[in-house]
């Protein structure tokens, strides 16, 4: 099979990330890069565990002149989003990405690439399969299920590990070393809904055009949320005329803001040339409001004929439309500790009307627990006022920020050397797994770094070469000076 990453540098560090790229491995499908990784360590004798949910821990004895270091354990997830264009015919359970190179930046063809995290598993392997490097004893964690809410690191049995440092490479910034992250949760809003038999012309709107993003790393970016603005849309046209709601479906992962939301109605015959000028009176307002952020926002608007459908009763209509334009969404604080740092924000992910409940689902982020609660307990509060209910799901803990770091030291001073610039140190918005072993193994030294990569978890997504490159000598050089 053709290579298409061949002569990019370094060599093996492509070799494996290409590798991996051939392998299906969206969170809930992987099963087989577990065991890629698996048989990758049996194939070269190295002490390896699999467990059960399919974390993968591969150990490398330190190099000669470093049997005293302490252990080094270097992480990344094993899951990326699986994402694609909405032409494609690409499937995410047997596909391999089409990888292409172009202008110094390595992609995936009308899909996510999962850089995010897939070449922090290829350094990884890069590390095992090298002895002429110099380094402590490595333990390499490779956890599942990092993208759909931590599971893997929250079954992963720590105590096997033994390093005093942990090196997550789950970073998107070159040039930035992450030393603390926010703790989060997932909140799934439940109401119950009637319907009932209904008739009209029928209509398929769309809200679409819109850039989307990671909720954590983008969320301050103010984006536009296809299904917050097609909530938006629906109360406009039910303010002006009658109408009911036959179908409402947006949003493929909770923590990516919305691209894309769509929506069946049917409003009276006498109604249509209003609802179409209403429709693009809200098109206009959009394409005002998010020039800057969402500048090819549109929205569809798509006459399907008279027809007899089961929609929402008057009451149910009015429920889903009032939890959709008064739910909270966005940034809700910014930190007062760091500059420009989102504390506190949630994001509302996946939204469906099925025939009998109305459910959304929404990613809570917050570097201080106390909000992050006091978020739940206002969407409880809102879906308690309708009658519904709201169940918490993968909650993870906060990475605080530690004053003294050696690890974080002789990186800063590695990376001054190499480059010529100073490290910049940063909290993240976004979750990191660093969170839940700060939690399971107080006092371990981390940080958590990475190579340049632009739009993850969207289909623009998009890693440096030269980064890369540049990423695996601070890697290679900091595991070297980690003796003492």
């Amino acid at each position: 099979m053709e290579r298409r990453l061949a002569g990019l540098a370094p060599e093996r560090v492509w070799y494996y990330f290409e590798e991996l790229c051939r392998i299906p491995h969206g969170s809930g499908n992987t099963k087989q890069i577990s065991d890629y990784c698996a048989n990758f360590a049996k194939e070269r004798g190295l002490r390896y565990i699999q467990d059960e949910v399919g974390n993968v821990i591969i150990f490398k004895p330190a190099a000669p002149g470093y049997e005293g270091a302490p252990a080094a354990i270097i992480q990344g997830h094993l899951d990326m989003v699986a994402e694609k264009t909405p032409g494609s015919s690409h499937d995410f359970l047997k596909d391999p990405l089409d990888l292409f190179v172009e202008d110094g930046w390595v992609g995936a063809r009308d899909t996510t690439l999962g850089g995010d995290d897939g070449i922090a598993i290829a350094y990884a392997l890069a590390l095992l399969e090298d002895d002429s490097l110099s380094h402590p004893a490595l333990e390499c964690v490779f956890t599942v299920e990092e993208e759909t809410g931590m599971d893997g690191a929250y079954a992963l049995d720590m105590s096997v590990l033994q390093g005093k440092y942990l090196l997550n490479l789950d970073s998107e910034e070159e040039g930035t070393v992450l030393a603390s992250c926010a703790g989060g949760l997932r909140k799934i809003c439940t109401l119950p809904v009637e319907r009932r038999e209904a008739e009209g012309t029928a209509y398929h709107l769309e809200i679409t055009g819109l850039k989307g993003g990671h909720s954590g790393a983008e969320i301050h970016t103010e984006k536009g949320n296809a299904v917050i603005l097609m909530g938006r849309l629906l109360y406009e046209i039910n303010r002006e005329l009658p109408m009911v709601i036959c179908a409402l479906k947006g949003g493929l992962k909770d923590n990516a803001i919305p691209r894309l939301c769509e929506a069946q109605i049917l409003v009276k015959k006498e109604d249509e040339e209003r609802l179409e000028q209403l429709v693009r009176a809200v098109e206009k307002d959009l394409q005002e409001e998010f020039k800057v952020q969402d500048p090819d926002v549109a929205v569809l608007c798509r006459a399907e004929g008279e027809t007899t459908a089961m929609a929402l009763t008057p009451a149910s209509t009015t429920k889903v439309l009032f939890f959709l334009n008064t739910c909270p969404n966005g940034v809700q604080a910014m930190s007062h500790q760091i500059e420009g740092l989102v504390e506190t924000s949630l994001n509302l992910g996946i939204m469906e009307l099925g025939q009998e409940a109305f459910v959304a689902h929404f990613s809570i982020r917050s570097s201080v627990r106390s909000r992050k609660y006091v978020l739940c307990h206002k969407l409880e509060f809102l879906c308690e006022l309708l009658g519904g209910e709201a169940e918490s799901t993968s909650e993870y803990p906060e990475w605080t920020f530690r004053a003294d770091s050696h690890l974080r030291d002789v990186l800063c001073a590695v990376y001054e050397e190499q480059t010529g610039r100073k490290m910049e140190v940063q909290a993240i918005h976004a979750g990191l797994e660093c969170g839940l072993f700060d939690d399971k193994k107080p006092g371990l030294d981390m940080i958590s770094i990475g190579p340049d990569m632009k739009d993850i978890h969207t289909v623009s997504e998009r890693l440096s070469i030269a980064s890369v490159e540049r990423t695996w000598k601070l890697l290679c050089e900091v595991l070297r000076r980690l003796k003492d």
